[in-house]
């Protein structure tokens, strides 16, 4: 990422109803990974098993994405860190490394999801076996040395347009199955029992992404910005319209894929397994091939797109939280050598059947994850000898800290219950020593004072 930082010079005057358009791209690059394969997972199982139950879980997630993307957004543009650098800066060495562990197992829990659904939609398209399709998006690499090559607004607009195809896409699939809008408002309301917990929980690891808000801090700074309180000030409320704009177009597409499950699944008590199951059904049950056709493109678009954000996440953690610089090709050999193992292992022993909960059980890693970026976000932009005038104010304070309890609590609510279900036979003795190292882990980022000073986070911006 240091090649693209600064890139983007904002410091030229414009009249200020176009120089909104110079800050817009970060959040669109961020989104993508609102909307990967993983997303589509849980929104096809949760409407397919519920309905338009779930629905207020996408809403839910989404108002909980804008608030803690806007802080990460923040954390970059006046604290001039991203995330990593600021847990690197602000605890000790063994936790700032403990969460960088975390970290990258939530970016290869994402990367675990790109690669299965980048090989799914191929399958679908062009009926290339599982296996080789895993095999051939292992070598999508070489899209992102070109592309970032041409610089970060090059990137974005390529995104875009990817982001543009799925929601056409998604709207094409709305038009064919027509759903009640009726029914779609009845989703909206709060509910939740213990059989839907674990696709909820799937929903919200797949929509707040944590290495989505390293990424962010991270993007920011790719625009020269007059660091005066006045120019922080205005990328700090275009920043939030980019994030604002870009999460609500994910949050339609996230919701369109619910609403098709619901409306053509659901409605004739058809439980998806497989996205290719769900490939399958549609030209029958919508009537026409139309349907299918295009699930597979919107699904293909949504793991290349993901694919590029994904790798630029890798580089800002391995950056941030060791100092190290590793080229993208390096990186993201690494990052898809270990998402590898588990896709070959499942489609090997257990076939096509076991992709979907391969999937799913990828996207519950990451909402597992999510309080270890929370915390550390909240704390930083709370903070106001990093943040001056500009650190968070209360509500925002307890709106974020509202967010991470409510997550924490269905984590533990969803921990609980796994380990009571193996209780007849006796849960590992392992799984309770990781239940409470990360308990521990938690707390410990919650509550120890922090060590940022001046010169901590000047040798931090230096680096």
């Amino acid at each position: 990422m240091t090649n693209l930082e600064q890139s983007v010079d904002m410091r030229w005057r414009v009249p200020g109803q176009w120089r909104m358009f110079g800050f817009i791209g970060p959040a669109a690059m961020v989104s993508v990974g609102y909307m990967d394969p993983g997303n589509w997972a849980t929104d096809l199982e949760g409407g397919a098993r519920f309905g338009y139950q779930l629905l207020w879980v996408l809403l839910a997630s989404n108002i909980i994405a804008v608030l803690l993307q806007s802080l990460a957004a923040r954390l970059g543009i006046v604290g001039r860190l991203d995330l990593a650098q600021a847990c690197r800066a602000g605890y000790s060495r063994p936790v700032s490394m403990a969460l960088w562990v975390l970290c990258e197992l939530a970016i290869i829990a994402c990367d675990l999801a790109e690669l299965l659904g980048s090989a799914i939609a191929l399958n679908m398209l062009f009926g290339i076996p599982l296996l080789w399709g895993v095999v051939i998006t292992a070598f999508d690499v070489m899209l992102i040395m070109v592309l970032q090559h041409y610089g970060i607004r090059k990137l974005e607009a390529v995104v875009a347009a990817l982001v543009l195809t799925i929601g056409v896409c998604m709207a094409i699939e709305m038009v064919l199955v027509q759903p009640v809008l009726g029914d779609i408002v009845g989703g909206l309301v709060p509910r939740i029992d213990a059989n839907s917990l674990l696709v909820a929980i799937g929903i919200l690891g797949a929509t707040v992404m944590p290495h989505n808000l390293y990424l962010h801090s991270s993007l920011v700074q790719t625009r020269r910005i007059s660091h005066t309180p006045q120019g922080q000030r205005e990328a700090i409320r275009y920043n939030f319209v980019d994030t604002l704009l870009a999460l609500n177009i994910a949050f339609i597409i996230n919701a369109s894929i619910l609403v098709l499950s619901a409306s053509t699944f659901f409605t004739q008590g058809i439980e998806v397994n497989e996205l290719q199951q769900a490939h399958s059904l549609l030209t029958p049950l919508v009537g026409t091939t139309l349907a299918a056709t295009v699930f597979a493109i919107a699904l293909l678009a949504a793991g290349q797109s993901s694919t590029l954000t994904g790798t630029l996440a890798g580089q800002v953690v391995m950056e941030g939280f060791l100092s190290l610089r590793m080229s993208p090709l390096a990186r993201r050999l690494l990052t898809r050598g270990l998402a590898i193992v588990p896709a070959v292992g499942v489609l090997l022993y257990q076939g096509d059947a076991g992709v979907l909960q391969l999937l799913i059980m990828s996207q519950v890693v990451l909402s597992l994850q999510l309080p270890f970026a929370i915390v550390p976000l909240v704390r930083f932009t709370s903070d106001r000898q990093l943040m001056g005038q500009f650190a968070s104010p209360r509500w925002v304070r307890v709106a974020a800290w509202s967010a991470a309890a409510g997550i924490v609590s269905l984590n533990a609510w969803l921990v609980w219950r796994t380990l009571a279900a193996g209780s007849a036979d006796g849960a590992p003795w392992y799984a309770y020593v990781l239940v409470g190292a990360l308990t521990t882990l938690l707390l410990w980022i919650s509550c120890v004072p922090l060590k940022l000073s001046a010169p901590a986070v000047l040798e931090e911006r230096a680096a």
